[in-house]
């Protein structure tokens, strides 16, 4: 883990991209750049995948993009990895972050399934920041 004080940890744990062509789109990140697949989950344009890039920092591949070109591109969150959400939301919201979404428990995948602690932010210019904290048997 890293040495991140603030946020317990630190470190870029996934990149999130919204798909307009999900299966292109997972095809070009695993066949033609290597990735491998970690876990998936959902159904339709309501499926995920979290591809690892080789070094346990991921891209975390959204279906359900609308085929419009947005000026700053199809990435929407940065998720920092974090051993206390709880407590890297705080420093967060102390620095001036909005909460947008509390921090919960989640499990992710199926097959192995992966129990985290998550929450987001809203940063100082609109960004939007995830903090993700593994939780159980099976780390991401």
């Amino acid at each position: 883990m890293g040495t991140n004080e603030k946020i317990g940890g630190g470190g870029f744990h996934h990149l999130a991209l919204r798909a307009n062509d999900f299966e292109a789109t997972v095809k070009f990140y695993t066949e033609g750049l290597g990735f491998t697949e970690k876990t998936s989950w959902g159904e339709g344009d309501k499926r995920i995948t979290l591809l690892d890039s080789g070094d346990g920092n991921y891209m975390e591949v959204f279906a359900g993009g609308t085929g419009e070109v947005k000026p700053e591109g199809s990435y929407f969150h940065v998720a920092f990895r974090s051993n206390d959400v709880d407590k890297a939301v705080a420093a967060a919201v102390a620095a001036g972050a909005v909460v947008t979404v509390e921090p919960k428990d989640v499990v992710l995948g199926s097959n192995p399934s992966t129990p985290v602690r998550i929450a987001f932010v809203k940063g100082l210019n609109g960004e939007i920041l995830e903090f993700f904290q593994s939780t159980g048997e099976n780390p991401l």
